[in-house]
């Protein structure tokens, strides 16, 4: 699973939800309209205060960008990001 892909993913659901486009979310977040698009094709990962801007402008809590993204801690093997709800 890439964990870019499915913030992106959740990125632009919320962003559709909230009935606003790329370059007004840009807008209320005060980052580049391209910014936006790289975000929700998957091409980057948001820093942390990257995220609270968009969470912020879509007026969502910050978890909300995060569904279907869970950490799998490792015990003797390493730890990887797993799909949510998947066992």
């Amino acid at each position: 699973m890439s964990v870019a892909k499915q913030f992106g993913d959740n990125l632009s659901r919320l962003r559709e939800q909230a009935g606003i486009t790329q370059e007004d979310l840009a807008f209320r977040a005060s980052l580049h309209r391209t910014e936006i698009g790289l975000l929700e094709r998957g091409g980057r990962i948001p820093r942390i205060d990257t995220l609270a801007k968009l969470a912020g402008a879509l007026e969502v809590e910050p978890g909300a960008l995060f569904k279907g993204i869970r950490w799998e801690s490792g015990d003797v093997r390493l730890g990887r990001f797993k799909a949510a709800g998947r066992g």
